[in-house]
């Protein structure tokens, strides 16, 4: 699990080419390419595991951004709107409080 505040490395296709290319071609091991490029040993065995499976190494399969979604320049209408929303939702919270 990633730690809070934690940075994450894109490499780029070429990098990850490179690698991969001497890794396979060359027979260069893992520490040393780890060494030489400067890219933690376990993206490359990441990549090489991905290139096994034919998993296009090149493409980022994460699913999209989690958490909460970054909003700017919002207006003073969208803020209205959101208040509406949650001010309906609340009384939806406590009709269904009152039910119980």
């Amino acid at each position: 699990m990633a730690s809070q505040g934690q940075k994450f490395n894109n490499y780029t296709p070429e990098i990850k080419k490179a690698i991969l290319k001497e890794y396979f071609d060359n027979n260069a091991g893992i520490s040393f390419l780890s060494r030489k490029y400067g890219v933690p040993r376990g993206s490359i065995k990441t990549w090489i595991f991905k290139t096994n499976h034919q998993i296009d190494v090149k493409v980022d399969h994460r699913p999209g951004a989690s958490g909460r979604p970054i909003t700017r320049n919002l207006s003073l209408e969208d803020y209205k709107e959101r208040y509406e929303i949650l001010k309906k939702y609340q009384a939806f919270l406590q009709a269904r409080r009152e039910k119980k």
